[in-house]
């Protein structure tokens, strides 16, 4: 409640008055909430915190006095933001990538820039359209943002990274109450909802034309804000889908092989034995490893070692999910070899396998015209093909699962693409290339949030952390510590019915943020062409 308080009262001003502090002022303390919203995210859950960042950046908006100074609080908000959220990509230019480090500091301060480039065009934008405050604050201001968010997950193969609404995943140390709206509109709504919240903050006390109206609407704000949130614990309650069959065992191994070992030929053989000994131990139908788990293409692989994993998958009545990479058994037309970063399974039933579809730029493919990046950065296997967009389920251990790599969780509308046949979601990652710093916690949100808006088990199996089992709420059932070694036993419960999101997908936000936007330019135009005349 204190801290409730205090950003009611800083948003407490009379908005026709002008700005008359200075830009670096305002810029710091844009930088400092934007920084300041990270603490809402993984590991750190302080959800609060997201809607206190939004009031100072939405307060900036209000205040500005041109569409350009509104576009400096969106930029310096955005950066503080990512240059406390996103460092962790300077381990895998630095430390793995073998770029310098002077080098790797500025390429990520620029893609810091980058990324802040789009709250700066959210703040450009809602300010380009002169409407009346509530109607700025309420609707414009988080559809702008919203936008943006959505922008940038999708703009050069995206980066939909801490997207605010990620912050209403359920954890041990708070309640989730947007959550429920995930299954229904995903979790762009729930930043959508968040943002809206921190504009009726903002308007709260303001002064507009009239007590009367100030009262009607404050209460309009009371009763609605209310309603919206308690709806999302009624929605979060609902059961949008029932289990198809029994709880499966399901083994997670969890290698801890150092990212800077991992590809080394002098360490193969101790990989080999390192999954060897965990498929070994593992008493699950379905015994699942990380990503790229064995340091070789699939066609390299000792025949003796998929022997010995598919004899203990067939013991158990079920399957390995192996992740490693793949090679075209034969070349192309123009005499090349495709390779990919994939999945194989085998036991019980036939090998199937699974291309990762969403690759990660510089990682795993070289974005057109950047080959001269590679004069610095040495990432093995970053000569990935994309797998096709729609693959089908593996039917493992008797059941529908649909597999994911790595960054592919981060995008709701393609995992949700693999509903209603998929009954289980299971993800492959190896986070060693970030280090110890947030990114491991920041990733299995996106798979949390991805269980909510499917409503069904995740299971990730990861190299170093954060390996885990998550239900259909989003919570983590289990996991392991990070930076250790084991398997984890679970029981993953096969589920099915589709929600409203996996019909949907993103297409109700995208109409409602179109909407507001044509609205606010027709308006816009409409009131530059009375002045003129």
């Amino acid at each position: 409640m204190k801290l409730l308080r205090r950003t009611v009262a800083y948003a407490r001003f009379e908005p026709r008055l002008s700005n008359t502090r200075p830009v670096w002022v305002d810029a710091l303390q844009a930088m400092v909430a934007g920084a300041l919203a990270v603490l809402a995210f993984a590991p750190f859950f302080a959800w609060p915190i997201a809607v206190v960042s939004l009031v100072v950046l939405f307060s900036h908006w209000v205040r500005a006095t041109s569409p350009t100074r509104a576009a400096s609080a969106g930029f310096f908000w955005g950066l503080g933001l990512f240059l406390v959220g996103v460092p962790w990509l300077y381990v895998s230019l630095h430390s793995y990538g073998g770029m310098p480090a002077p080098l790797a500091a500025l390429a990520i301060l620029l893609f810091c820039v980058y990324l802040s480039l789009f709250p700066a065009l959210a703040g450009y934008l809602q300010a380009k359209m002169p409407l009346a405050l509530h109607v700025r604050l309420l609707l414009l201001m988080p559809v702008t943002f919203v936008a943006a968010e959505m922008f940038r997950g999708w703009f050069v193969t995206g980066f939909p990274w801490l997207i605010l609404g990620y912050t209403q995943t359920p954890s041990a140390l708070s309640l989730a109450p947007l959550a429920g709206y995930a299954p229904v509109f995903g979790v762009f709504s729930i930043s959508f909802l968040l943002a809206a919240t921190a504009g009726a903050i903002v308007l709260a006390p303001a002064k507009l034309s009239g007590v009367v109206i100030t009262a009607t609407l404050r209460r309009c704000l009371t009763i609605g804000g209310t309603s919206v949130w308690i709806s999302g614990v009624l929605l979060g309650a609902y059961e949008w889908s029932s289990p198809s069959g029994a709880p499966m065992p399901v083994s997670l191994a969890q290698g801890n092989v150092p990212q800077d070992l991992k590809w080394r030929e002098d360490q193969a053989a101790a990989s080999l034995e390192n999954y060897l000994q965990l498929v070994e131990q593992s008493r699950g139908k379905l015994i699942v490893l990380p990503e790229t788990a064995l340091p070789f293409m699939l066609q390299d692989v000792p025949r003796a070692v998929i022997g010995a994993m598919a004899d203990k998958a067939r013991a158990q009545g079920g399957e390995v999910l192996l992740g490693v990479a793949l090679r075209d058994t034969s070349p192309a037309a123009d005499g090349t070899r495709r390779y990919y970063n994939g999945a194989v399974a085998f036991g019980t039933t036939p090998a199937q396998q699974y291309a990762k579809h969403h690759l990660v730029a510089f990682g795993e493919f070289v974005p057109p015209l950047f080959s001269w990046v590679y004069q610095w950065l040495k990432m093995p296997l970053s000569g990935f093909t994309p797998g096709a967009e729609k693959q089908l389920p593996m039917r493992l251990a008797g059941h529908r699962v649909a597999v994911n790599i790595c960054y592919e969780d981060a995008f709701g509308s393609e995992i949700a693409g693999s509903l209603p046949e998929a009954e289980l979601l299971v993800n492959l990652s190896n986070m060693a290339w970030f280090g110890t710093y947030l990114a491991a916690d920041q990733h299995a949100q996106f798979s949390q949030m991805r269980a909510i808006e499917t409503a069904r088990w995740m299971v990730r199996a990861t190299n170093t952390g954060l390996t885990a089992a998550i239900n259909e709420k989003g919570r983590i059932v289990a996991s392991l510590p990070q930076f250790s070694r084991g398997v984890l036993e679970v029981l993953a419960t096969p589920m099915q019915g589709a929600t409203p999101y996996s019909r949907w997908r993103d297409v109700p936000m995208l109409l409602l943020l179109g909407c507001a936007l044509v609205f606010g330019v027709t308006v816009s135009m409409r009131r530059r062409s009375k002045v003129e005349n």
